[in-house]
């Protein structure tokens, strides 16, 4: 059994980092073939061109489009990304500036995303197509449609423009400096309810429809009349035989939900003004910083590869036959 599992895990990885491999090539092109200049907005016209010519040197921007990449994958292999163009640091560093807290805040978004739709669905699922269950089932559908960015905004009208009780962007207020610890810990809170709110809409819908959908089929499955027959109680019934086999095709789901969370909730990020990837990865962007592109666009793929990697070894593990699909 360990051995097929490896096996996945070998098959998986070797996959994944050659997806990774295309995916980094397509952005560099796409950087190299956009219109602009990155050097342009450091070369003054008062600089000689030789001066000038120096500056695009110093990015490495001279040379020809394939010794670039020959370079970059080059470097790539040592684990250097290079210097970031605005920070004039090592893109690493700059990343793990902003990488920590994309990571605690995804994570706790996960946890409200996971936990609220799976309140939701074993309520809904108590009385099949009952008041409740129908009401859920369309304010799901409703949410999920909405996207994210007319939530935040929608949220910061309401709460911060309209009813001024909650922040509308950044992590702390500016008067922090002479907060104590209690009073700096409720105010992050009070700063991450609307972006945590925005962000986790959607997913809780997600997961929501997928709990609720294959808690139905679980409940109308023969094994689940005989335990009835039998004489167990529901409580049981749901908590020792349907959950286990209702939360199976969620795992995949949930693999890629946190990994896109943890490659950065961009929208959510840029819309409250958030230290996060999503709102690194948009400005470096906007600025034409490629070493920092492509570092966010690497660290952000190997983070969906991980999560993805992960829920499929649970799902493998969880259910014995799904081993034989994978390595088919």
């Amino acid at each position: 059994m360990k051995n097929e599992i490896l096996k996945v895990l070998i098959k998986r990885v070797i996959s994944s980092l050659i997806v990774l491999f295309l995916l980094i090539t397509f952005i560099f092109i796409l950087l190299r073939i956009s219109p602009g200049d990155p050097a342009e907005k450091f070369i003054s016209p008062e600089l000689s061109p030789r001066l000038a010519e120096q500056v695009k040197q110093s990015f490495n921007l001279n040379s020809p489009v394939f010794d670039q990449y020959r370079t970059f994958i080059t470097n790539l292999f040592k684990g250097d990304f290079g210097i970031s163009y605005n920070y004039r640091m090592p893109v690493l560093s700059v990343i793990m500036q902003y990488l920590p807290f994309t990571l605690i805040f995804s994570s706790i978004s996960f946890a409200f995303q996971i936990g609220l739709g799976f309140l939701f669905a074993l309520i809904s699922v108590q009385k099949i197509n009952g008041f409740t269950d129908n009401l859920f089932a369309k304010m799901s559908l409703v949410i999920y449609a909405i996207p994210s960015f007319v939530t935040g905004v929608f949220l910061i009208y309401v709460f911060s423009a309209s009813l001024n009780i909650l922040p509308s962007s950044g992590l702390r207020s500016f008067d922090s400096g002479s907060f104590s610890f209690i009073q700096s810990f409720f105010d992050y809170a009070k700063h991450l309810i609307l972006p945590l709110v925005t962000l986790s809409l959607g997913g809780i819908a997600v997961f929501y429809k997928y709990l609720r959908d294959n808690l139905e089929e679980t409940y109308n499955k023969p094994f689940v009349l005989n335990l009835r027959a039998n004489g167990l109680n529901e409580r049981t019934i749901t908590l020792r035989h349907v959950i286990p086999n209702a939360v199976g095709p969620l795992i995949a789901a949930a693999g890629v939900e946190l990994g896109i969370l943890f490659g950065g909730a961009l929208i959510t990020e840029v819309i409250f003004a958030l230290p996060g990837m999503g709102r690194l990865t948009i400005n470096a962007i906007l600025a034409r910083d490629y070493p920092l592109v492509i570092g966010c666009t690497f660290i952000s793929g190997i983070l969906v590869i991980l999560t993805n990697l992960a829920a499929d070894i649970l799902k493998a593990k969880i259910d014995k036959r799904l081993i034989k699909g994978i390595l088919n």
